[in-house]
């Protein structure tokens, strides 16, 4: 090849605006294609991927497991262009009861355990939609959500799934992506639904948006699989109200006392995500150190039945001391730092509690909105069928005789259609009306389904046409998934000394605030200032110095501010 021909091809490119592009555009696939949820159904493009496949595979929660194998490749294969590993550790996480709050994948075989232990190999383990999974794809055959081609145009897969419960806030959500994480925690089913139903609400019978504080009255705090306690309630308010706070997760501990004099420990819920092995490395290591004393043997006695830490002390030892010192240096307390981050309109947004739950709330109008107008047109269709059916039975020899006597059934349609006015697809049906719907027992079949069917499209319309039913059919919904799936709280809100303010130990008394025109400023009781009665001298509410006066005079309370300005600018 000549040389000058080869250097043609070789254009100057800009180094650093071609970093910049490929680092947005690198930044960009990850925050929207990988490490961030919808707001809508509260997943990761992965784990909606998953479930789709598996419901392609019907793979359903009343049919057999299948291995994971299988699920991993028709994901990838088909959805996912990714590793296999990546794949088949969403798929485990989804599965194990300790990581998510309301598991949406039935695990059968070793999905790992508390302890940090892997899953076994997706050839080995098995896997079926748990029954909640299926809330999240239900209807999705009725045009509820948009679809879309994947990587190669071959498959089409749903850009957001129905999700007929709130799932970012029930089962909650981690991930890091290229400049921003998001750490939602898991929440109780029954609350959130509860929450939405009181939007509805507000909004039906009253016409009013939902207050934060009225939601929070709802929603006691995250609600952990593991449990454990949550420390007060300030991180919680913090976190609700600005999408961002900081919340103490303390273990369920007991101090038990020993039949020899001593006392033991027993540990029985851990705060979420702490690995229970290491965490019994911590303390072991902690007694070696000598930073922790008094502990002279430590057991895990976790089985079947529940988990179990058994940390047995000295007979001098003092437990809570003991425990304290336990608290502050190892992970029987954390801190589940919350960042309530998620894609709206595919763009990353930090929101608070509300604004979560109208974006849930919004879906649900336009999924309910599809799903019924699918709905009507389908009615419409088969009452519009009916109709033909029944036009044939009022004129059933005449029909009879033109289908006799026709060259073919394309002839009988057209003159079918003609005599009639039928439709091509009335016409249709009619041709392939078998005998026995001939008899009058077949005939009052017809005009009960068509007199239900007309029902129906008015109900159909009726909600189409007002926001409010539409608001009340997923009230309804709703309702009875919290009904069917909603459980007790496993997570407790504790007290925290760090909640109490200056307020809390000050008692709430109306003061007088008297100050002179030297400066001089004194507080008192509304009872101990004594004001002057009408026609008589009285007794001043503050003594002065000669020449100086009360200038300025006012009530407030011990729980307000004063903020003073002098003319020196301090």
């Amino acid at each position: 090849m000549d040389e000058n021909t080869i250097f043609d091809k070789v254009h100057d490119i800009d180094l650093k605006k071609t970093m910049e592009n490929s680092y947005i555009d690198y930044a960009m696939s990850v925050i929207a294609s990988r490490a961030l949820p919808d707001v809508r159904d509260g997943l990761k493009p992965v784990q909606r991927r998953i479930l789709y496949a598996m419901i392609e595979l019907n793979n359903g929660p009343d049919k057999p497991h299948r291995k994971c194998a299988r699920i991993v490749g028709d994901t990838m294969g088909k959805y996912h262009p990714h590793g296999d590993s990546s794949i088949y550790g969403a798929l485990v996480n989804m599965a194990q009861e300790w990581s998510t709050r309301y598991p949406l994948v039935d695990g059968h075989g070793n999905f790992g355990s508390v302890d940090g232990d892997g899953a076994a190999a997706m050839r080995y383990t098995e896997a079926r939609l748990s029954k909640i999974s299926m809330e999240l794809l239900a209807d999705i055959n009725k045009n509820t959500v948009d679809f879309r081609p994947n990587f190669d145009e071959t498959e089409k897969e749903p850009a957001v799934l129905p999700s007929r419960f709130p799932n970012l806030l029930v089962n909650g959500t981690q991930g890091i992506a290229v400049g921003m994480a998001t750490n939602i925690p898991p929440h109780n089913l029954r609350e959130v639904i509860n929450a939405v139903i009181k939007i509805i609400d507000n909004q039906v019978e009253e016409d009013r948006e939902t207050t934060i504080e009225e939601l929070l009255e709802i929603i006691k705090g995250p609600d952990f699989p593991t449990g454990a306690t949550i420390l007060g309630r300030s991180g919680i308010d913090q976190a609700y109200r600005t999408g961002r706070g900081k919340i103490k997760v303390r273990a369920v501990t007991d101090i038990e006392a020993m039949a020899n004099g001593k006392q033991r420990i027993i540990v029985t819920e851990l705060p979420y995500m702490v690995n229970k092995a290491r965490l019994i490395e911590k303390i072991a290591a902690l007694v070696r150190e000598k930073k922790v004393e008094g502990i002279t043997e430590l057991r895990d006695e976790s089985d079947r039945s529940g988990m179990r830490i058994c940390i047995e002390l000295r007979r001098d030892a003092n437990a809570n001391v003991i425990l304290n010192q336990l608290y502050k240096h190892t992970q029987l307390q954390d801190t589940f730092g919350v960042i309530m981050l998620a894609l709206v309109d595919g763009q990353p947004k930090t929101m608070n509690l509300h604004e979560m739950l109208d974006y849930y709330l919004t879906h649900q109008k336009d999924v309910v909105t599809r799903r019924t107008r699918y709905e009507l047109n389908k009615a419409e269709e088969r009452a519009h069928i009916l109709e033909g059916l029944l036009i044939a039975q009022d004129n059933i020899d005449e029909v009879i005789k033109i289908i006799r006597g026709a060259e073919n059934i394309q002839a009988a349609k057209l003159e079918l259609m003609e005599r009639f006015g039928l439709s091509d697809a009335q016409a249709q049906a009619i041709v392939d009306m078998r005998l026995r719907a001939l008899n009058g027992l077949e005939r009052a079949k017809l005009e009960k389904e068509y007199k239900e069917l007309m029902e129906r499209i008015g109900e159909l319309k009726a909600i189409l046409a007002d926001e409010k039913k539409l608001l009340g059919v997923i009230k309804d919904e709703i309702a009875l998934i919290r009904d069917k799936y909603g459980d007790e709280r496993r997570t407790q809100i504790g007290f925290d000394v760090d909640d109490i303010s200056m307020e809390d130990l000050i008692p709430r008394e109306n003061t007088v605030i008297t100050m002179t025109k030297l400066g001089y400023i004194k507080r008192m009781t509304v009872d101990n200032f004594k004001s002057q009665n009408r026609g008589g001298k009285g007794i001043k509410g503050m003594q002065t110095i000669d020449e100086d006066y009360i200038e300025e005079l006012f009530m407030t309370t011990t729980h307000h501010y004063i903020m003073f300005f002098t003319n020196t600018g301090r």
